[in-house]
């Protein structure tokens, strides 16, 4: 860890920030591939994966977002260090509540007329890879803020810590690109296609990555505002869509078990290396 902690803190946090969302979009394709091995998948299982994505993001928003933004405010607004934390979780859900509404998309698990955002014709797999693009977002946004973060020496945010978000959004990434690929499988798409578009779905966590490092790093004072935003974000998907995804079957107790299981290991990580 000492060694990876090394190599972070030697290059630009704009480049750490593209390696590491680039790690994390890796692991969604590792996910993607499995679906050239398997052809169907038990939907306990598919459940129980969506609600460990779920558990770690909720868990990375307070750990690794809200609390470090709280501790940044505590000298600027030493009267109020809750209001940036405060505004920028309540602008990071409106900002996909929008896109939410904007965005057309189909949650996994939801039939094709339960499609959400404006009315389009648009195939079914284009709007299943579209509604896991929607939570990829906040992801790449929260690891790329809080490199950018480590790099400025806020108090609260470490390049360790910055580390552990990335493999934590890792961990969770590779069962999310299995979760994608494997109902498109279902659905009739070929090994390779499904393949394509489950690991697709995570192309934009680099782009979101770099724009919140660099942010963070050309526009300090925004920064407790920024992790608070990608905090926001990530709690609006986890509510919106991954807990609604994993409560239409009978395996919601799988689900509820998957999420407090994702969520220790995203406090573990946070807690042990940040």
């Amino acid at each position: 860890m000492e060694a990876l902690e090394k190599f972070f803190t030697d290059i630009h946090p704009v480049l750490a920030a593209l390696i590491a969302t680039t790690f994390t979009w890796l692991l969604t394709a590792a996910g993607a591939a499995l679906v050239f091995f398997f052809k169907k998948m038990h939907r306990g299982l598919l459940d129980g994966m969506l609600g460990f994505t779920g558990g770690v993001m909720v868990a990375a928003s307070f750990w690794s977002l809200l609390n470090p933004a709280i501790e940044m405010s505590e000298k600027s607004f030493p009267s109020a260090p809750w209001f940036p934390a405060a505004l920028g979780f309540l602008l990071g859900a409106l900002f996909l509540y929008f896109l939410d509404k904007k965005l057309p998309h189909l949650h996994i698990n939801f039939k094709e007329e339960e499609k959400e955002g404006v009315k389009t014709q648009l195939h079914k797999t284009t709007l299943l890879v579209l509604a896991i693009t929607l939570h990829n977002i906040p992801e790449g946004l929260a690891v790329g803020v809080l490199f950018g973060a480590a790099a400025t020496g806020m108090d609260g945010a470490t390049i360790t810590g910055a580390i552990a978000l990335a493999i934590g959004i890792g961990i969770q990434n590779f069962p999310e690109g299995f979760a994608v690929a494997m109902p498109l499988r279902r659905a009739g798409a070929s090994r390779w296609k499904s393949f394509w578009y489950g690991q697709m779905s995570a192309i934009v966590e680099p782009i979101a990555g770099v724009i919140g490092a660099v942010a963070v790093i050309y526009l300090q004072p925004i920064l407790p505002f920024a992790l608070a935003f990608a905090a926001g974000a990530m709690i609006f998907v986890v509510v919106e869509e991954v807990i609604p995804e994993t409560q239409r079957d009978k395996y919601t107790d799988v689900a509820v078990l998957g999420f407090i299981g994702g969520f220790l290991v995203m406090m573990i990580l946070d807690v042990a290396l940040g």
